[in-house]
């Protein structure tokens, strides 16, 4: 049985040893890769930053300008509604004043076709009452005047005389009809007011 040689183990054990280079470890050269590449797992180029921001301001712009251009439509829109809702307020008013005309006409006629002064009169009672209920319905009303206390607010005195059927600043007659829209006055009454009785008229004097 041969003998084993210990330094023959050993001489063959260093020979199979890897040696060491003679590159300093310090002068090792190790490709530089981008931490954002080394977290995705890939080496893929960056978005560019400034690119990024010059498209959000781009789109911001995009949606100021259309938010301005809805704003403009609704106030167009607005605008002509309110134009319209003035322009044709009296519409309801007007078509059933319509109807007053129609009957005036028929009245008129009627007239021609048969001379009768009181058909004539009564059709226009009847269309004048009918125009009165009509304003009445859309808050327009006569003021009342005769035998009222005169109020300046309501009343134009054209006129004061003496008179032994009505009291000392009455309204003693109605030249000219006035009218309120609901608590507007929009036409006040011509009225002649009463300065009293001729015996206290007398007296005064």
């Amino acid at each position: 049985m041969p003998e084993n040689n210990p330094n023959e183990s050993n001489e063959t054990s260093a020979e199979n040893r890897p040696q060491p280079t003679d590159t300093p470890v310090n002068e090792v050269e190790f490709a530089e890769v981008p931490m954002e590449d080394v977290a995705r797992g890939d080496h893929a180029e960056t978005m560019d930053p400034i690119a990024d921001l010059k498209q959000q301001l781009a789109d911001a712009e995009k949606r100021v300008l259309m938010a301005h251009a809805d704003m403009e439509n609704y106030r167009k829109r607005a605008r002509r509604d309110m134009q319209d809702q003035v322009r044709y307020a009296s519409l309801p008013l007007m078509s059933e004043l319509l109807e007053s005309v129609d009957n005036l006409a028929r009245a008129l006629e009627s007239y021609q076709q048969e001379a009768n002064g009181d058909a004539l009169a009564e059709g226009v009672k009847m269309v004048a009452d009918q125009i009165s209920r009509t304003l009445e319905n859309h808050g327009c009303k006569k003021i009342e005047a005769v035998g009222e206390a005169f109020d300046p607010n309501l009343h134009q005195a054209m006129q004061t005389q003496p008179s032994d059927d009505y009291p000392a600043n009455t309204v003693m007659m109605d030249l000219r009809s006035g009218f309120q829209l609901y608590e507007r006055v929009i036409r006040p009454s011509q009225v002649f007011v009463s300065t009293g009785s001729t015996d206290s008229t007398s007296d005064n004097g």
